[in-house]
């Protein structure tokens, strides 16, 4: 896609962009102000209807800020047409944070502007670009893979043990615990009448006394039965 083809959508009307900016430290002088001129003038020289969006005082390398959250979810609602930053690293720190925003703006058809690097992925230089940076962040997937890789082989032979450390158990200790703790059946009497008289009113009164007496033994083996269940998993 050419600029001029960029600069307006197929219903004739103006393209709409999305100016992102970012500082990590608020105040001290540190504004996105400085980034808000280059980039309104950049879109006003395009000719872009114009959507902003500020994090101040925010690490590049958090994934999730307050400004870039609600900027991709208005590029998934389809609200703008192009990102436009300053900077990579105002947008992202890591390869790969980077690398799955420009996956997704490509699957949503949202074009990606870098002022300072040139970089725009309507053009072939940019697409070329977008696959360079895929390319270095599978290699760095693979590098991170092959050391976690050489260190488990290396502790292995080491005679280190991997996982979690084993816990030592008494069992006799482990039964007399369960034991003491096994609902007696006065326990489950008390249970199942709590239980039987937190029934609605209506069906209580509806029901005459062979079936509430019925219910409620029902309900006194169902308490049993849910009671004793623990014990029976953990062999008890």
């Amino acid at each position: 896609m050419n600029n001029a083809a960029m600069n307006t959508k197929a219903d004739g009307l103006r393209a709409v962009c999305a100016l992102y900016m970012r500082v990590s430290t608020k105040g001290h002088g540190q504004t996105t102000d400085t980034q808000a001129v280059a980039l309104r003038e950049y879109a006003e020289r395009r000719r872009f209807d114009v959507f902003e969006y500020r994090d101040e005082g925010i690490s590049g390398s958090k994934d999730s800020r307050p400004a870039l959250d609600r900027l991709m979810k208005d590029a998934r609602a389809r609200k703008f047409d192009v990102v436009i930053v300053a900077r990579f690293d105002r947008f992202a720190r890591s390869v790969s944070h980077l690398l799955r925003a420009l996956e997704e703006f490509n699957h949503l058809g949202i074009n990606f502007v870098s002022l300072s690097e040139s970089i725009d992925t309507s053009t072939p230089m940019g697409k070329m670009i977008f696959t360079v940076l895929g390319a270095v962040a599978e290699l760095e997937r693979n590098l991170i893979k092959e050391r976690v890789h050489m260190g488990i082989s290396r502790a292995r032979k080491q005679g280190r043990a991997l996982g979690r450390p084993k816990v030592q158990v008494d069992p006799l200790q482990v039964a007399g615990r369960a034991a003491n703790q096994r609902p007696t059946t006065s326990s489950f009497r008390r249970r199942a009448k709590r239980v039987f008289q937190n029934r609605a009113p209506h069906t209580r009164q509806r029901n005459g006394k062979k079936s509430q007496d019925k219910d409620f033994s029902k309900c006194r083996r169902w308490v049993r039965r849910v009671s004793i269940a623990p014990h029976f998993r953990h062999g008890g």
